[in-house]
């Protein structure tokens, strides 16, 4: 009878293995050595889709309200209001910060989670305070892009607002094609704007001790107190707070801490770059009207279309050039910008939704008005923005409210010092505008 069989531990090595296979297939991320070159383009690509809802923000931070305000208030009051754009500017990036950390920590807009906590008589009251400001603005972005047509082809403004409103719907119209063309576009259109003015400071040039000097806060003077008003309402832009959590609800693939603060991080760097530039912007534009129209001409610069002239007479027709196209440009996008945060702002607060393009129709009609009945669009636009400042506050308050609330924000709630900080602002915001109404009802 045969005996079991006894199969024999094999001698042979192991068959080889690539260095390729000795490697995870997922490797981690992180510091040096553990895999973070083998990353590096899905990085990248993760980056790059993260970059986006703070440039469609910030055009609404170069709106020709923003011309409008800035120019008047450098021929106005030369470098007095350096200050209010730069603190204006600064408080803009924490704001924005605040918003899109809503959408991407909750999923959900800032008006949605409003209308989860407030009773509705209070819902209503922030829906019309809300749709008042963005109907401000959409006026001031519609009558400014016609100005900037106007400058350009010397078309009739109410002609040149219908073109300007055929152009807003081919801009919404990318939005049928997912979020990313939108953002593209409006991103291009803001580098437009942004090479204007690089362009303008690189002819004119700026005055450093002025403008040094105007960061020493002073509000002394006739119509300095409503001029600063404006400054920071086309600069806050309170609607944008509430869009700005709607740009980013779709940011992150997960839910999880991890998933939420890498996707903070990069939206932090959009926030820098984006209201960096955007600033900037504003700024050139102050310190240009200083420099060339506050007590150096006969007469004073008041309106948009005299700022135009005066650079083509004293710096020439490339100035006045870049001065238009980006002008139109500013205000295409942001009046498209515009008209999204006016459904955000709807169909957050009541749970009503118009189609983009009904909504576009109806919020032309008072800027075709205004065109139409002939009145000074520089002085709408400085008003609009004064209108713009005064809804700040309703804006601020339940931002600074709900992302202090550990229940919804868990643990990516507001640490104290942020909460503080920002109640200091509202308050300030708050009481420029209560000094703003008394001056011009009381005083």
């Amino acid at each position: 009878m045969a005996g079991p069989v006894v199969t024999k531990k094999s001698t042979a090595p192991p068959p080889a293995v690539s260095a390729a296979d000795r490697l995870p297939q997922t490797a981690p991320v992180g510091p040096a050595g553990t895999g973070t070159g083998a990353r590096r383009p899905g990085r990248l690509r993760a980056a790059w889709s993260m970059f986006g809802p703070a440039f469609v923000a910030a055009i609404a931070y170069v709106d020709p309200g923003n011309f409008a305000t800035n120019i008047y208030a450098g021929a106005h009051t030369g470098y007095q209001l350096v200050w209010v754009v730069l603190a204006a500017s600064i408080l803009a990036m924490p704001i924005q910060y605040l918003s899109a950390k809503v959408g991407i920590v909750t999923g959900r807009t800032l008006p949605e989670l409003c209308r989860e906590r407030y009773p509705r008589p209070v819902l209503w009251c922030m829906w019309a305070q809300a749709e008042l400001v963005a109907m401000a603005t959409d006026l001031a972005e519609f009558i400014g892009a016609a100005i900037g047509l106007n400058l350009l082809f010397g078309v009739p403004l109410f002609t040149a607002g219908l073109i300007t409103a055929a152009a807003a719907f081919l801009v919404l119209g990318l939005q049928t094609r997912g979020y990313r063309p939108f953002e593209r576009a409006i991103a291009f259109l803001f580098v437009i704007v942004c090479a204007g003015f690089a362009y303008e400071l690189f002819r004119i040039g700026p005055d450093t001790r002025a403008t040094v000097g105007g960061l020493v806060p002073d509000l002394s003077g006739h119509g300095t107190v409503y001029l600063a008003a404006g400054i920071v309402g086309a600069t806050v832009m309170p609607h944008i707070v509430y869009l700005h959590s709607a740009l980013t609800t779709q940011r992150t693939q997960g839910n999880t801490a991890a998933e939420h603060c890498t996707a903070l991080r990069y939206e932090r760097c959009d926030i820098v770059i984006a209201l960096g530039a955007a600033g900037a912007v504003n700024l050139v534009m102050l310190l240009i009207a200083a420099k060339l129209f506050h007590g150096t001409l006969s007469h004073e610069v008041t309106t948009i279309a005299q700022a135009h002239a005066e650079l083509s007479t004293l710096v020439g027709g490339g100035a006045a050039l870049a001065f238009a196209v980006a002008l139109v440009a500013a205000g295409i996008s942001s009046s498209s910008v515009g008209t999204y945060a006016g459904q955000v702002i709807m169909s957050g607060f009541l749970g009503l939704r118009l189609p983009l393009f009904a909504r576009r129709g109806i919020t032309m009609v008072p800027a075709l008005a205004v065109l139409l009945a002939g009145a000074d669009p520089t002085a709408v636009l400085v008003l609009s923005q004064v209108v713009l400042s005064l809804g700040i506050p309703f804006a601020l308050v339940p931002l600074v409210l709900i992302t202090g609330d550990s229940n919804v924000m868990g643990r990516f709630a507001n640490p104290a010092w942020l909460t503080k900080g920002m109640w200091a602002a509202t308050a300030t915001i708050t009481a420029l505008n209560a000094t703003l109404l008394y001056q011009q009802f009381l005083g």
